[in-house]
């Protein structure tokens, strides 16, 4: 099993989960990240004052996934997330050696 942890665009989340849903991974979970790489930032106008922001609104999906999905749901996430332009996102993929379902006690693929 492998985890995959998607750092995208917040306007990509309801596609990408729909694509995702579509080859059959239900579970997933979503959190509401901030950072930067490449883009460092931006520049805004508030008030007339221009600051800096640092640190850029993303979404975080995390997915533990059976081997088999690995490559599919890597390949439609990138397609889904891309817009082409810097701060697509980034996707990490790790290892997962144990996996338990707290209600059952089910472990590893039966706890997916």
């Amino acid at each position: 099993m492998k985890k995959v942890e998607a750092i995208i665009k917040p306007f990509k989340l309801d596609d990408v989960r729909e694509v995702l849903a579509d080859i059959g991974i239900t579970g997933m979970t979503v959190s509401e990240v901030k950072g930067f790489g490449r883009q460092k930032g931006h520049t805004e106008l508030y008030r007339g004052a221009e600051y800096m922001v640092d640190f850029l609104p993303k979404v975080k999906i995390e997915l533990v996934i059976q081997d088999e999905l690995l490559e599919q749901a890597l390949e439609v996430i990138v397609e889904t997330a891309r817009t082409g332009k810097i701060g697509d996102g980034k996707i990490f993929v790790t290892d997962i050696e144990r996996v338990i379902r707290i209600r059952t006690g089910e472990e590893n693929e039966d706890a997916v």
